[in-house]
C-alpha cells in the first residue's frame, strides 16, 4: 500500500488539480491520500473530495505555526503504506508518476526516491528560461550520481520514502535533502525516477526569484551539522554550483537571447550566495520550521 502526503498553504484550486493527476493514475497499488493545510477554502476543497472518496482521502489540520517538517512527522506515524509519496499542492505529477516511483522501491536496498520537477513557466523569458535551465541541471545532476551509486538529494516536488526507515525528520533542515540523508547513512540506496515527472510554476518576477533561491541556500545549510565527515557528498553548495552547473549551463542555451540571460544569471546566483553567506554568518539568521509562501508561484491561486 501507499500513503501520499500533500502538503498545501492557501491554494485551493492547485489542489484541487493535484488531487485530480493523483486520483487519475492508472496504478494497481492501493493507496491512500493524505492532504494537509491550515486555510478554509483548501480546507472545503479537500473535504469536497473526502465524500467522493471516503475510503482514500483524509485530512489532517495544520496549524499555522507549525512548520512543513513538524507536520511531515505527524503524517508519517498515521500514514500506513509501506513507500510514503511526498508533493505540494501546487504540483501536478504526470500519469505513469506513481508506477515510476513503485518500480525503484522494487529493490529491497532502496530507501527514497526523488521524482523529477519540470516547470509549467514558458521558456520564452529570462526567469522561465532560467526554470528550465535549472531544473535541467538538477535532473542531469541526479542521474549522473545516481549511475553512479553516489548519494543524491530529492527533490521536494515529488519524493518517496521506504516507511520505518526514518521516523522523525529533524526541523531546522529541508526534508528532502536531510531525510535522503540519514536513509542514506543506514545503508539503503537513493534512487533517481527521471521518468516520475511533475509540474510546478517557478517565480515570475526576480524579488521572488531571489527570495527563494535564498531560502533554498538556508534550508540546505544545516545539513553539514547531520553530515560531519560526508559533507563532501553535499550536492547543493557555490562550488558545486561553479564547478558544474557552468558546463552545463552555456551547453543548454538554444538562441544568441537565451546565452545572454544564462550570462545574466550568473551574477545573479552569486548574488544570492553572497546575501546567504551575509546572513548565516554575520546575522546568524537561519532556516526555521516555518512556512513561506513565494506568491508568484502560485499555478491556479
Amino acid at each position: 500500500m501507499l500513503s501520499i502526503i500533500i502538503t498545501a498553504w492557501e491554494e485551493p484550486n492547485s489542489t484541487k488539480e493535484c488531487l485530480e493527476r493523483f486520483l487519475e493514475q492508472k496504478t494497481s497499488e492501493k493507496y491512500e491520500v493524505w492532504v494537509t493545510c491550515p486555510d478554509e477554502p483548501t480546507k472545503k476543497v479537500v473535504m469536497e473530495y473526502k465524500k467522493k472518496y471516503p475510503n482514500v482521502i483524509n485530512f489532517l489540520h495544520q496549524p499555522r505555526e507549525v512548520g512543513k517538517n513538524s507536520i511531515l512527522n505527524l503524517l508519517f506515524e498515521k500514514a500506513r503504506g509501506n513507500i510514503i509519496i511526498m508533493t505540494d499542492g501546487d504540483v501536478f505529477v504526470e500519469e505513469g508518476c506513481i508506477n515510476e516511483i513503485c518500480k525503484c522501491f522494487d529493490d529491497s536496498n532502496v530507501g527514497a526516491v526523488s521524482g523529477r520537477p519540470l516547470p509549467t513557466n514558458p521558456r520564452n523569458d529570462m526567469l522561465g528560461y532560467w526554470s528550465h535551465l535549472l531544473t535541467y541541471g538538477a535532473h542531469e545532476i541526479r542521474k549522473k550520481l545516481f549511475s553512479e551509486g553516489k548519494f543524491i538529494e530529492c527533490s521536494g516536488y515529488v519524493w518517496a520514502i521506504r516507511r520505518g526507515i526514518i521516523k522523525e525528520m529533524p526541523l531546522d533542515v529541508a526534508e528532502d535533502s536531510i531525510t535522503p540523508y540519514l536513509i542514506w547513512k543506514k545503508g539503503y540506496k537513493i534512487a533517481y525516477a527521471p521518468n516520475a515527472i511533475a509540474y510546478t510554476k517557478f517565480p515570475t518576477n526576480i524579488k521572488d526569484w531571489i527570495n527563494q533561491k535564498i531560502r533554498t541556500a538556508k534550508a540546505h545549510e544545516k545539513i553539514n551539522f547531520y553530515m560531519n565527515d560526508d559533507k563532501k557528498i553535499k550536492v547543493k553548495s557555490f562550488s558545486n554550483e561553479a564547478l558544474y552547473g557552468l558546463k552545463l549551463a552555456f551547453s543548454f542555451a538554444n538562441s544568441p537571447k537565451e546565452f545572454f540571460w544564462t550570462l545574466l544569471l550568473l551574477p545573479f546566483r552569486l548574488y544570492v550566495w553572497v546575501i546567504y553567506f551575509y546572513e548565516t554568518k554575520m546575522l546568524k539568521t537561519h532556516y526555521g520550521d516555518i512556512w513561506t509562501r513565494v506568491k508568484s508561484t502560485r499555478a491556479l491561486d
